[in-house]
C-alpha cells in the first residue's frame, strides 16, 4: 500500500472518530445539566423547614393576641379609675363564651389610692359583623381628684381636692349598616355618684366652696344617661390608625332622679389621618367641641362639666386643669413609623373652656407641645409614653390608650 493511500485512510478514520466524540458530547450535555438541576432541587428540598419566628417576634405576637383578646387568659390591666390617679396596676381575666363573644372581669389600684373593679360582656360581630354590643357594670373610687375652679383664669394655687365613689351599669350598641363609613351608636347608663371632701394635702373643696357657689358639692346623685352618635368612620381601628378619619356628633342627656342636676350635652368631633410616603409618616389632626345646655331650673354639677388637661387633651397641663360649661380642643401630630410595633410623634395641643358657647373660638387658647413614643398592635395602643410642655411646666405621660 502506497503512502498516499495510507494517509487518506488515517484522515478518514480521524474525521469519523471526531464526529463520534462530538455526537457523544451532545448526547451527554443535556443529561449533565438535568443532573445538576436535579441535585440542586434535591438539596433545597432537604433544607426546607417551616418558618421559625425570632424570639422577639414570638413575644410580640403573644402580646398582640393577649391584648386583642383572641385567647381566654389572664391579662394585665393598667387603666386607673379616673384621670389623675397616677400609675395603676391591675389584672383581668377574659373568657370566651362563644366563638367571638367574651366576658372580661378586671380591676386596678393606683399609687393615689384610686380603685376600680368592673365586668364587661362584649359581642363584637352581631348582625353579620355589622354591630357590636358592650354591657358593662362596675365601681370606682377616686379620693384625690383635682379641682382648680371654673374657667381659664384659674391658677395652680387655686387647686383643691374632692373625692367620689361611683357605681354604674351601661349598655352600648354600635352599628355599621354597610360595614364601612356610616356609623351609628346608642346606649344608656345608670350611675350613682357620691361626693365627699378630698384627702389630699391641699384644701378640700368643701373648705373653699359651698353648694351655692359650686353646684353639686356634697351631693349623692343618680343619673340616667342616654346617648346617641351618628357619624362617618373609615379608620382601620379606633385603637390605632395611620389613615382614614372620623366625623361625628354625639348627643347626651343626663336625667337626675331628683331633678336638680340634669342637663344635656352635645359633642362635635373630627379626626383625620393623612398618610405620607405609604404611611411611613402620618399627619394626624383632631378637633372636638363640647357644649352643655341647662334643663329648666337645674344646674350642671361641677364634676360633670367639660374639662381640659391631662394625658388625652391638653397634655402639658395637670389633669382636670380647666373646667366650664363648654370646651374646644384642637390637636395635631406628626407621626413617624419606626417599625411594625413602634411609632414616634411630635405634637401640639390647644384648647379653652368657656361659660357661653358664643365665646368658643381660636383666640386666647391654652397650648402645649411635646414628643413621644407609642407601642402598638395593628388595632390597639397598649403603651404610650410622652413628654409635654406648657407655660405651667413639663409633664411626663404614661398611658395605656391612644390620644385619638
Amino acid at each position: 500500500m502506497d503512502a498516499g493511500r495510507t494517509w487518506r485512510i488515517v484522515a478518514i478514520a480521524g474525521v469519523v472518530a471526531g464526529l463520534g466524540r462530538a455526537a457523544a458530547a451532545q448526547s451527554l450535555e443535556p443529561q449533565s445539566r438535568e443532573a445538576v438541576v436535579e441535585e440542586a432541587q434535591a438539596a433545597r428540598i432537604a433544607n426546607l423547614h417551616p418558618y421559625a419566628p425570632a424570639k422577639g417576634e414570638r413575644l410580640m405576637d403573644k402580646a398582640e393576641k393577649l391584648l386583642n383578646g383572641t385567647t381566654p387568659s389572664w391579662h394585665p390591666f393598667f387603666e386607673s379609675a379616673y384621670r389623675g390617679g397616677g400609675f395603676a396596676l391591675g389584672a383581668g381575666y377574659l373568657q370566651h363564651v362563644s366563638s367571638f363573644n367574651f366576658v372580661d372581669v378586671r380591676g386596678s389600684y393606683s399609687v393615689s389610692n384610686y380603685k376600680r373593679a368592673e365586668a364587661e360582656f362584649v359581642a363584637p360581630r352581631l348582625f353579620h359583623r355589622r354591630g357590636e354590643l358592650s354591657v358593662l357594670g362596675g365601681w370606682r373610687d377616686a379620693p384625690e381628684t383635682h379641682f382648680y375652679g371654673v374657667g381659664t383664669d384659674t391658677t395652680l394655687e387655686d387647686r383643691a381636692f374632692f373625692g367620689f365613689r361611683e357605681s354604674h351599669a351601661s349598655a352600648l350598641l354600635t352599628l355599621r349598616p354597610a360595614r364601612r363609613l356610616l356609623m351609628v351608636r346608642g346606649g344608656f347608663e345608670v350611675a350613682r355618684w357620691s361626693l365627699d371632701g378630698g384627702t389630699g394635702s391641699t384644701p378640700s373643696v368643701d373648705n373653699v366652696f359651698t353648694p351655692v357657689t359650686l353646684p353639686g358639692l356634697g351631693t349623692t346623685t343618680t343619673y340616667l344617661h342616654t346617648r346617641a352618635t351618628a357619624g362617618f368612620d373609615w379608620r382601620p381601628s379606633a385603637g390605632y390608625a395611620r389613615r382614614g378619619g372620623f366625623y361625628g356628633v354625639t348627643a347626651h342627656d343626663y336625667h337626675d332622679r331628683d331633678n336638680q342636676l340634669g342637663f344635656r350635652q352635645v359633642d362635635y368631633e373630627v379626626i383625620q389621618h393623612v398618610p405620607i410616603l405609604r404611611e411611613a409618616w402620618t399627619l394626624s389632626l383632631r378637633g372636638i367641641a363640647r357644649t352643655t345646655a341647662l334643663k329648666d331650673g337645674q344646674q350642671v354639677p361641677f364634676f360633670m362639666t367639660p374639662s381640659l388637661g391631662g394625658g388625652d387633651d391638653l397634655r402639658g397641663f395637670s389633669s382636670w386643669r380647666f373646667r366650664d360649661r363648654n370646651s374646644l380642643l384642637v390637636q395635631g401630630e406628626w407621626r413617624i413609623m419606626v417599625n411594625r410595633y413602634l411609632d414616634t410623634a411630635v405634637f401640639f395641643d390647644a384648647g379653652k373652656v368657656t361659660a357661653h358657647t358664643s365665646d368658643l373660638g381660636f383666640h386666647d387658647m391654652k397650648s402645649d407641645y411635646g414628643f413621644g413614643a407609642r407601642f402598638h398592635t395593628p388595632i390597639a395602643t397598649p403603651l404610650r409614653i410622652e413628654y409635654a410642655r406648657s407655660n405651667e411646666g413639663g409633664r411626663l405621660i404614661v398611658a395605656v390608650s391612644p390620644v385619638f
